[in-house]
This record gives structure tokens, sequence and C-alpha cells, in this order.
């Protein structure tokens, strides 16, 4: 199994996490953690793990090169990434690709090339006020075009299916999920309302059920994270280690990158026809119903106001 680690901020920065990380990788679990790079304590803690742990771990470093430099960091930033690259873990470095990274693209690939041996991975950044929407004052097409310089496959994947609707079959909810290790709150998917509680009733089954071909977003979020890694199979796409391992530069283990070369769909039982049916019927009459509740309490609240 695949744990991908992601704070609201900085994820390294609770004390604990060394343990949390530590206690995945003793059930033989792979976990990728994302990070700003700069955490210098945990990662001299994380490093003595044992050396067979350490294979089934990335480190997925966000490049804020900008930030950085202002702050000072970008030299232990690259200290950093090579330090857990030397340790036996993987790596990846990204930039989220905002403008102003535009001006100075030829210096940041530089700087990638020349200390972690490849170009950075770039994911398009997305407004999500009144839609989703490339947040970018060039227009779409400048934007890409800059985006492609990097030869980078995570954009290229990630512009392909930005705001393209799905309505395939989709595993999400049952092979994969979203969990929020605060709350204990469990999604389908990244946009999708929480469905059940883990800290509830613990030594409870989880009772997953796959959304199937009712998804209400507008199109699959983190797409790169959930279609690469086979939620959807009758989607064909690019492997999870496709889109970020540099082969080049050998940023994953050898453990870690035939891991991620495989898909869900190759490890989990797929639903019969009827249970595809069935699931397609339930969650339509469940949407159905959420409709209907909410037109009838605006017209509950206006009566009480004409009242």
């Amino acid at each position: 199994m695949l744990v991908s680690l992601c704070g609201f901020g900085e994820t390294l920065i609770p004390a604990d996490m060394p343990d949390i990380i530590y206690n995945i990788l003793k059930q033989g679990h792979f976990v990728n953690v994302t990070n700003n790079g700069t955490m210098s304590s945990r990662f001299n803690e994380i490093i003595k793990f044992p050396p067979a742990m350490l294979k089934r771990l990335c480190f997925s470093f966000s490049l804020h090169y900008i930030e950085l430099k202002r702050t000072n960091n970008l030299q232990t930033f690259i200290d950093n990434v090579k330090m857990v690259k030397a340790a036996g873990c993987s790596i990846l470095v990204q930039l989220n690709l905002a403008d102003e990274y535009i001006s100075c693209m030829d210096e940041i690939k530089e700087m990638c090339l020349e200390n972690f041996g490849a170009y950075p991975q770039v994911a398009l950044t997305r407004k999500e006020e009144g839609g989703f929407s490339i947040y970018s004052n060039y227009t779409n097409d400048e934007y890409i075009a800059y985006g492609k310089t990097f030869r980078s496959p995570l954009f290229d994947f990630t512009c392909k299916n930005f705001n393209v609707k799905r309505s395939e079959f989709c595993y999400a909810g049952d092979w994969s999920f979203v969990l929020d290790l605060g709350t204990g709150d469990l999604k389908s998917c990244y946009f999708s309302k929480a469905f059940y509680n883990i800290y509830d009733k613990p030594n409870e089954k989880i009772k997953a059920l796959a959304v199937g071909s009712n998804c209400h977003n507008s199109y699959c979020v983190n797409s790169s994270h959930f279609m690469a890694l086979g939620v959807i199979p009758s989607i064909s796409c690019p492997s999870y280690a496709d889109l970020r391992n540099r082969e080049e530069a050998d940023w994953y283990t050898k453990e870690m990158n035939n891991f991620l070369n495989t898909r869900l769909y190759e490890g989990n039982k797929q639903y019969s026809l009827f249970k595809k049916l069935g699931v397609n019927i339930y969650f339509k009459a469940y949407y159905t119903t959420l409709r209907i509740g909410r037109v009838l309490k605006k017209g509950v609240h206006k009566v009480v106001r004409l009242k």
C-alpha cells in the first residue's frame, strides 16, 4: 500500500511525524512525504531508520525557489535533497509553475540539473474560485508552452486531464481514500464529502464503496495521483512512477520504482456488472435525495421568513 502524507502547511513540522512515518514503514507499506525541504532535523532523524525501510520511502520536495532564495534556505534545500537520496530514499523535486517562476525558469533548470541530475517535475497551478482554471495572468497556451520546456511528464499529464469530466467507473472510495489524520474523516477523493470517521470505531472494518460513474467533480482533481495509480481501470495512462521519477537521475530506488509502476486494478478485484449497476443506482438515488432535501429546506426557510 502507498501512503502519501501531506500537511496543511509543512508536513514535517509535527514532532511525531517521524514516528508516524516509521510505523507505517514498519508494517511494510510504501510512504511518500510532501515537504518543503527545510526541516533538516527531521531528515537527520528519519535517515537513521533501517535501510530496508528507507528504500520504501520517498520525499517529494516542493521547490519554492524564490522563497528559498529570499530566506537564504536554497542551499539547505539542496543539501537535504542530496542527503536523503544518499541515505537510500527516493526523491521527487516538484515545481508548481506559478507566474513568478517564468522569469527565472532557466536558472531553476540549471540549479536542478546541476544538483539533482534532472529538471524538476512540474505541476499545473490551478485557481479554484468560481470553477477550476489555470492560475496565471498568461493565456493558457502561453502558460502551457512555458511548462512544456521542463519536459515534465507530470505537467503534460496534468494539462491533458485538466477540466476533463470523467464518467468512467472509478474505484475511489474502495481502492483509494483521502484521510484527515487530525479529525479521522475519510473521503473517497480530495473534493468529495467525508463518508466515515476512523476514530469513531477504530476496530470496525471500513465499509468501502466505489464512487462508480457518479463523480460530481468537474474533473479528476489530482488525477496524477488517482488515475495514475489505476482507480479507473478503463483508462490507459502512465503510471505514478512514470509521471514522477527522472530515470536519467535515478530519483527512485528500484523498490519504489517497481512498486509505483503497478496499478491498483492489478491487485484488486473489480466489481461485477451487476454490482456496478447497483452502485450507480445507489449513488444516483442518494444525490437526488440530497438535492430534494436542499430544495425543501430552502422552501421552508422562505415560508418562515414570509410569516
